[in-house]
């Protein structure tokens, strides 16, 4: 038998194929929306994916539980209390799947969610009595455990899920043996826990000892440390929990519907009668000229996170890419549910060259200008700007330019009437990838006079120009 993982970096989500050689079956746990690269290695490898599982409903991505069913033939498996409304088999404490030298136990593990379960994989060819590995979806994390926070869980509290979260952790995880491997379904850079590790593997004798979750405390101390500082969680995470309950499109249908082409022509009137235009290029690109109106959210960093945080799935979404990017970009959208594209700019920004009335640009700016223009060296600058830093309220208190003002990226839009109008914008973040979003939310609010600092609180450091308050950051 074999685990095979796959990490999808952009989610920080990890997902899973069971193999076993003797029955030429395979079970996929926790797998994304596309699904081809599963469908490519079973084929490979002489395979048929028979089992699909969702450990629980995931919250920042549409699993891919009804593609491979649609596509594979796949039953879906999911926990006793999981309620959708797709045929499934729901799966409580001890019960099996058995095919070959595979044998796949259930185990209960509510706490990030109700239905949660984790699933002890066992290598019949070596052992029945020991698992070789537990596959924990979001219960157990390298370094860190669930959140028993997010408001997916519908008509569970908190208070509720931490208690569940302490009785799967200290009760059933911690009691497996210290050579079972640990395998989550998210690493670092995810909002389902507040401190995962980089690392994607790991045994549960090395979390007993390096995960602060795990140590020995009392439940209330569990539960308020669980629950400490835990960060923001995007808005979309509701409507991704929902859906995944859901009977829905498969994202090959959607793509089919979504994925077309619009002539400029098309696209202003879509914009005017208020679709929103998704300007997927870098931001060094977008800010050299970008369609007045749009929205930067470049497809080289956390594209679906920030997409799932700065944009309605409800309203139309209208993609301008580079030439071959479209694809990509669209399907990225759908990992996340946003099945709302209109279709995309043909030909992207060469479709403006004839245009330059519809073209706005982005001022950028240096570290060491923004100083000079600060400290009134640069005489030829004008009044000096407000600096607006648009990272996590954690992040600015960990260090920040002098006199900045702390507006975290989501909250831009609302909090707009905090900035003042009479003076210039300077924008920044950690590296330069939130504050390009910063920039356009800005200009579309109206604010004219908008720059955005090169290389953000990294480049002001390495300039090194005074900040305050704390260590360098290390978020990006």
């Amino acid at each position: 038998m074999k685990i095979q993982q796959y990490y999808l970096a952009c989610l920080s989500h990890a997902s899973y194929m069971i193999t076993d050689e003797k029955t030429k079956t395979a079970a996929v746990v926790d797998p994304q929306r596309d699904i081809d690269q599963y469908l490519a290695d079973a084929k490979a490898g002489g395979y048929s994916i028979k089992h699909v599982f969702l450990t629980h409903f995931h919250a920042d991505f549409i699993a891919g539980h009804i593609e491979l069913r649609d596509r594979a033939g796949a039953t879906i498996y999911l926990g006793n209390r999981a309620q959708a409304e797709f045929q499934c088999v729901h799966m409580k404490n001890g019960d099996m799947v058995e095919f070959g030298d595979v044998r796949l136990t259930i185990m209960e593990t509510p706490g990030h969610t109700p239905e949660g379960i984790s699933i002890l994989v066992y290598d019949l060819a070596k052992t029945a009595k020991e698992p070789l590995a537990v596959l924990t979806g979001d219960t157990l994390f390298i370094g860190d455990v669930g959140r028993p926070d997010l408001l997916a869980s519908i008509g569970v509290t908190a208070d509720e899920l931490a208690d569940m979260l302490y009785e799967s952790i200290a009760n059933k995880l911690v009691t497996l043996p210290d050579a079972t491997l640990v395998y989550p379904a998210h690493g670092a850079g995810s909002m389902c826990g507040k401190s995962l590790s980089k690392e994607t593997v790991s045994t549960i004798g090395e979390q007993k000892k390096f995960n602060y979750a795990l140590q020995p405390m009392s439940r209330e101390a569990f539960k308020a440390i669980v629950t400490a500082d835990q960060p923001e969680a995007p808005e979309y995470f509701v409507h991704d929990a929902i859906l995944n309950r859901k009977e829905r499109a498969s994202l090959e249908e959607s793509m089919q519907k979504t994925f077309k082409t619009l002539s400029l022509d098309e696209v202003l009137g879509l914009q005017k009668s208020g679709a929103q235009i998704l300007d997927v290029r870098d931001g060094l690109d977008f800010e050299g000229g970008h369609l007045m109106g749009a929205l930067n959210i470049a497809l080289n960093g956390k594209y679906a996170t920030w997409a799932g945080s700065m944009l309605s799935h409800e309203k139309p979404i209208i993609v301008i890419a580079e030439e071959g990017g479209e694809q990509e970009a669209v399907m990225r959208l759908g990992r996340i549910g946003f099945d709302n594209v209109g279709g995309y700019l043909e030909g992207g920004m060469n479709a403006l060259s004839k245009r330059d009335d519809l073209v706005q640009r982005t001022e950028r700016i240096t570290a060491p200008a923004l100083a000079e223009w600060r400290d009134g060296s640069r005489t030829d600058a004008g009044v000096a700007p407000t600096v607006v830093d648009v990272r996590s309220a954690a992040e600015h208190a960990g260090g920040h330019i002098k006199g900045s003002l702390n507006i975290p990226l989501p909250h831009l839009d609302e909090r707009i009437g905090e900035i003042p109008k009479d003076r210039p914008i300077v924008v920044h973040c950690e590296g330069g990838y939130r504050s390009a979003i910063a920039a356009s939310v800005l200009q579309n609010l109206d604010r004219t006079d908008v720059h955005d600092m090169v290389g953000g609180y990294k480049a002001w450091l390495a300039a090194k120009l005074p900040g305050e308050s704390g260590p360098e950051p290390t978020s990006t």
